[in-house]
C-alpha cells in the first residue's frame, strides 16, 4: 500500500476530531488519507439480541467510515480520502495499519474519561506496539485558520537524543511554518543533592550545564533547519509537568517512546503517559531504539 496518512474511527466524536486533524496533516504532507473502521466480534449473547445483534451492529458500523469520508470530501474537496472497514481486534489491526502509513491518528478525551475504543487500554496498546509515529487528538481540538499556527513543542533528553524523534518535530515545524519549543527538565539523583545540599552554587552550576547540553544538542537541527526558530526551555522539575504546560498554546507536542521487546508489554514509559492523559494539543509518540 502506498503511504498514507491513517486515521481510526470509532464513531465517537473524538474519532471524527481526530480524522479532521488527520485531514489537515495529510494536505500538509502531501498523501491522501486512509480511514479505517474496526468491528470487534460481539458476544454471543450480544450476537443473538434482537436489537443489537451482529447485523444492525454491522450495519451502524460500516456507516461510520463511509459517512466520515463522504463529510471529509465536502470539506476537502482537493483531498484523496479512502475509506474502510476491517473485522477483528483493534488494537492489533490498528498497530499495523501504523506499519503502512505516514502516521496513524487516534482519537482521545484523556484523563478519567470512558468512550470508544481509541481512548482507553486500546490506544495505549495501539501507542506502545506501533512502530510508526501516533497522533493522539484530543476531543476539544478545533481547526482555527485565522489563528498563527502554535509552535511545536519537543521534549528532549539530553542523556539519549535521538534523530528520528528531533527530524519528526523539526520537520512538521518546518511543514507548518511554525516554530520548535524544545523543553528539557532536569533533576539531579539523590546522591548529588544530599552531598551539595550545602552548597549554594551547586544548583546554579548544573543548570548552567543543562543548558549547555540543551544547545548543544540543538545545534545540528538548528543547521539543517534554518528556517525553523527554535526556542529553549531548561529547568529543573518535572518532565511531564513541563510539557503539559507548554502543551497550552502549542500545535503539536512531540515526544518519544523507545522501543520495548513484546515481553514488557504495553509500557509507554511514565512522562509520554502523563503527556497523553493532558496534554491540550495533539500529542505525537515517536518510537524509537
Amino acid at each position: 500500500m502506498s503511504r498514507t496518512v491513517t486515521v481510526g474511527l470509532d464513531g465517537s466524536p473524538e474519532s471524527r476530531t481526530a480524522a479532521e486533524w488527520a485531514a489537515g496533516e495529510a494536505r500538509l504532507r502531501g498523501l491522501p488519507l486512509r480511514l479505517v473502521h474496526v468491528w470487534e466480534p460481539v458476544t454471543e449473547s450480544m450476537a443473538q439480541d434482537p436489537v443489537i445483534g451482529v447485523a444492525t451492529q454491522r450495519h451502524w458500523t460500516e456507516r461510520i467510515p463511509r459517512e466520515t469520508a463522504e463529510e471529509l470530501r465536502l470539506r476537502h474537496p482537493d483531498l484523496e480520502v479512502l475509506s474502510e472497514h476491517q473485522d477483528g481486534f483493534p488494537g492489533e489491526l490498528l498497530a499495523a495499519a501504523a506499519e503502512e502509513s505516514e502516521l496513524l491518528v487516534l482519537g482521545s478525551r484523556g484523563l478519567g474519561r470512558v468512550g470508544g475504543y481509541l481512548v482507553g487500554s486500546v490506544g495505549f496498546s495501539v501507542v506502545a506496539r506501533a512502530g510508526r509515529p501516533v497522533v493522539l487528538v484530543r476531543s476539544g481540538w478545533q481547526p482555527d485558520g485565522d489563528a498563527p499556527e502554535g509552535p511545536v513543542v519537543l521534549g528532549v533528553d539530553t542523556t539519549a537524543p535521538d534523530d528520528t524523534v528531533f527530524a519528526f518535530a523539526f520537520e512538521e515545524a518546518e511543514r507548518r511554518g511554525t516554530s520548535v519549543r524544545a523543553v528539557r527538565t532536569w533533576s539531579m539523583p539523590p546522591y548529588y543533592v544530599y552531598g551539595f545540599a550545602a552548597d549554594p552554587t551547586f544548583d546554579q552550576e548544573w543548570s548552567l550545564q543543562e543548558e549547555a547540553a540543551l544547545t548543544e544538542v540543538l545545534k545540528p537541527w538548528r543547521q539543517k533547519y534554518p528556517s525553523v526558530e527554535v526556542t529553549e526551555e531548561c529547568g529543573y522539575g518535572s518532565a511531564s509537568l513541563q510539557l503539559v504546560e507548554a502543551s497550552h498554546g502549542a500545535g503539536l507536542v512531540v515526544v518519544g517512546r523507545r522501543r520495548r521487546p513484546a515481553s514488557f508489554g504495553t509500557h509507554i514509559g511514565p512522562v509520554t503517559h502523563a503527556v497523553l492523559h493532558h496534554a491540550t494539543a495533539p500529542v505525537a509518540v515517536v518510537p524509537h531504539d
